[in-house]
């Protein structure tokens, strides 16, 4: 996979948006999606404030993305960190990977 199609961050848009309805519920609170070529990164704005949650890497199946966590201790998305609050939410889905991140940085 070299980029998600216009049809993948669609649906991606859709399930982020989805989550921030049911799981965030806060106009001061929310994950912000963005693509760059084969990556999906998520953000989270929490009240006022926005930065790095992961980086979620599309594998060509919507059920299955690999998922690297921001690490703040050295500003960059760790692939093979798996020690940390929420990974045992980690189940290829986006909606895991947000439970994972609310976990890891709570809002």
């Amino acid at each position: 996979m070299s980029k998600i199609s216009s049809e993948v961050k669609q649906k991606a848009e859709a399930v982020v948006e989805q989550f921030n309805q049911n799981h965030l519920r806060s106009e001061d609170c929310f994950y912000i999606p963005r693509f760059r070529g084969k990556y999906l990164y998520l953000d989270r704005f929490d009240y006022g404030h926005s930065g790095p949650i992961c980086r979620l890497t599309y594998t060509g199946d919507f059920e299955d993305w690999d998922f690297a966590i921001f690490k703040w201790s050295n500003e960059t998305y760790d692939p093979g960190e798996r020690m940390f609050p929420g990974s045992d939410e980690l189940n290829g889905t986006l909606e895991g990977a947000m439970k994972a991140g609310l976990e890891a940085y709570p809002a």
